[in-house]
């Protein structure tokens, strides 16, 4: 019985040596695990951002009234946009045409009139630029909020306003950046386990190698193992350094615990793994698996995991396809423990899940993958 346990590890450890020195002999796997990560966080965190800030916008200003520049003034003083003045409604629309402005306030002559006005004639207009739909939405309220408050401030409303003081949990300054990096890493480690493995057994058909690996005494599960070890060990290491990057070089804080994010790391390469190989178990050939992994494990992972795109706002045949898809729990379960802390309510949830997912995917690897070169 030792002998035959000792037979298995030396196997085991022989098929995972040789698949270690594969990888370091890959540049392309270096490149995937350690520099792509690095260019997709810059990305992310800079080029990427759902934060509206200084939106431009014209401010049509059609009389030179004390009132008017002081209406004026208020849009100028908002942190929110940066003002371009205009004297003419034609311009404003030529601005907006060549995209030069997101919007544009008309504050019309008659502006003291309308204040001292009991009719419902609007204050301002505002003309917004509806091809983006949330800037859109953000110019107009902003607008409206902004002229309102002044009206209060110099009081032209007769009835105190109420006084609104909004608390953002979790996420106080309201930065894209702080949850888009956490999720960002999901996205990563999608690329590392899924792309990667997709190639493992892919490679060794192509080359002719795999008939080697069948007629040695190593069973189906050891050459498995010995081939997925090396890619989860790849894996740990890529999500440590992003996570260390996001905290240290984007200020994104770590509310919960090391231990627990590499823990939830290593939960998620569980299924990424398990995709990975069946598509390289099923594809036989490396650019088909490549493609695959593209379609089935990258593009689902970065449309329908809830990184960018609320899930909650899709349609509801979108939103069951969804739960099949391991990085959406994983980009909740970052998003939990980077910016909320270690609520095991919510991240058992989604780790059962995710190894719910990974079982299924490894016993259809296993039942696909035979000791024979027929299968």
């Amino acid at each position: 019985m030792k002998q035959g346990k000792s037979a298995v590890k030396n196997r085991l450890g022989a098929l995972i040596y040789k698949e270690s020195l594969q990888i370091v002999r890959d540049p392309s796997a270096i490149f995937v695990a350690f520099v792509l990560p690095v260019i997709l966080l810059l990305l992310f965190a800079f080029a990427v951002s759902l934060d509206v800030r200084k939106v431009p916008v014209g401010v049509v200003l059609s009389s030179d009234t004390p009132t008017a520049q002081s209406l004026a003034a208020a849009f100028s003083g908002s942190r929110y946009f940066t003002v371009l003045p205009m004297r003419h409604t034609q311009e404003a629309k030529a601005a907006i045409i060549a995209s030069k402005i997101r919007g544009y306030i008309v504050i019309p002559a008659d502006v003291e009139t309308r204040l001292h006005s009991r009719t419902d004639d609007a204050l301002i207009q505002v003309i917004a630029d509806g091809s983006q739909p949330n800037t859109a939405n953000f110019v107009t309220a902003y607008a409206q909020g902004i002229a309102s408050l002044w009206q209060a401030q110099h009081g032209y409303v007769s009835v105190a306003p109420v006084s609104v003081q909004p608390r953002f949990w979790f996420n106080a300054e309201l930065e894209s950046r702080r949850s888009l990096i956490p999720g960002s890493i999901a996205i990563i480690m999608t690329m590392i386990g899924t792309l990667l493995t997709a190639l493992v057994v892919a490679r060794e058909w192509e080359r002719g190698t795999m008939e080697g690996l069948l007629s040695t005494p190593a069973t189906i599960t050891e050459i498995l193992l010995g081939k997925l070890l090396p890619y989860f060990v790849l894996g740990m290491l890529a999500t440590l350094g992003s996570a260390l990057m996001a905290v240290f070089a984007f200020d994104v804080p770590l509310r919960g615990s090391w231990l627990v994010l590499m823990m939830l790391a290593a939960v998620f390469l569980i299924p990424a793994l398990g995709q990975g190989l069946v598509i390289s178990i099923l594809a036989k050939n490396q650019f088909i698996a490549a493609q695959l992994a593209a379609f089935t494990g990258f593009l689902p992972a970065f449309m329908l995991s809830g990184f960018l795109f609320e899930i909650d706002s899709m349609p509801w045949p979108i939103r069951l396809i969804t739960h099949i898809i391991p990085t959406r729990y994983f980009v909740e379960a970052l998003q939990t423990v980077f910016l909320v802390g270690n609520v095991w309510s919510l991240l058992l949830t989604d780790m059962l899940a995710m190894l719910l997912i990974g079982a299924l995917l490894f016993v259809l690897a296993r039942a696909k993958c035979h000791k024979s070169l027929e299968g």
